[in-house]
């Protein structure tokens, strides 16, 4: 009853009387108004006025498998789609797939997930309503040595949809991290199975803070959500699906050059600690450098307090700012 009352407001332009309502469904006053405060308790705002009826004012964001479907513009990245209101994680759900027949673009995305985990086996948590966990199910035909450069691509989707649908200008903080005003908005985990030096699959997972408005103490100066940011939040459903476009776009252009030579100039100029002082952090060992840039091969291009230039390539390697997380 809910949703067919709810589709009565959705398509009128104008308050829509109780009575009007009754007799296009056939209930009663006292079963609408029952539903009207069932959906009210759900989320949705609705205007009652004496003599007019309701009116709906706004929706909850919710995420569902159609509204992300209507969204997509790929052809391959998120065409089979799974969607749980709550899962143990993304990732897992995705690395089992791949371990059967799941196929390559699958998409996997939950409303709440209690057992993430983000790189270095850290949690992450992903409370229900207030974040957007997703993961791609890929089979790329690329060299073992290139699927972490899939995190690489992650990021730059990432960026580009949180322009499209939160208005947010993100930079980039190597390799897998999307941040915000300097804070960490976005966290990117790329797991591979295989065999031998054959990729069996590899899951891209990415985390996405969209409505919290507080964090834990440790994580207040270093993490913000896209509320905090721009003061509404967005539609997690256009921002899961508009991030699965850029990727897709992003992913053949990769696959087909090998390289990232072909998003080096956009990359570059989100990247938040280009030209900076950073320190490379490796177990125990922490060096100095500034960071020049991305690198065709995916490693940060950096330069010593000699003038020497390297690469470096992620891995058990941290790169943090001289005075802070960035």
């Amino acid at each position: 009853m809910k949703e067919k009352i709810l589709a009565l407001l959705r398509t009128s332009s104008d308050y829509i009387s109780g009575q009007a309502i009754c007799e296009k469904l056939g209930v009663s006053r006292t079963a609408v108004w029952k539903n009207i405060n069932a959906l009210k308790a759900e989320g949705y705002i609705i205007d009652a006025v004496n003599n007019k009826g309701y009116r709906l004012v706004g929706e909850p964001d919710i995420v569902t498998k159609e509204k992300i479907e209507a969204a997509l513009t790929t052809s391959v990245i998120g065409r089979e789609l799974y969607y749980y209101d709550e899962t143990d994680s993304t990732n897992i759900r995705a690395k089992l797939a791949g371990e059967t027949d799941g196929t390559h673009g699958a998409l996997f995305v939950a409303n709440e997930q209690n057992a993430g985990r983000g790189r270095r086996g850290r949690a992450w948590s992903t409370p229900k309503g207030t974040s957007i966990a997703m993961t791609f199910l890929l089979r790329p035909d690329v060299p073992i040595e290139n699927v972490s450069r899939l995190t690489i691509l992650s990021a730059l989707a990432t960026a580009r949809a949180l322009a499209d649908t939160a208005g947010l200008q993100a930079q980039i903080k190597w390799p897998n991290d999307v941040v915000v005003g300097g804070k960490k908005i976005c966290g990117i985990l790329t797991e591979m199975s295989s065999e031998g030096m054959d990729i069996k699959y590899a899951v891209v997972g990415i985390g996405i803070n969209v409505s919290m408005m507080e964090f834990p103490e440790e994580l207040a100066d270093k993490a913000t959500s896209i509320k905090l940011e721009n003061g509404t939040g967005c539609d997690r459903s256009k921002l899961v699906a508009s991030v699965a476009n850029h990727f897709e776009e992003l992913y053949d252009a990769f696959v087909k050059c090998q390289d990232l030579q072909f998003m080096l100039d956009e990359y570059n100029s989100i990247l938040v600690n280009k030209d900076e002082q950073v320190y490379v952090i490796e177990e125990y060992n922490r060096t100095e450098y500034t960071a020049l840039g991305l690198a065709p091969n995916g490693g940060l291009r950096v330069k010593d307090k000699d003038g020497q230039e390297s690469i470096i390539i992620s891995g058990e390697v941290s790169v943090r700012g001289i005075y802070g997380y960035v």
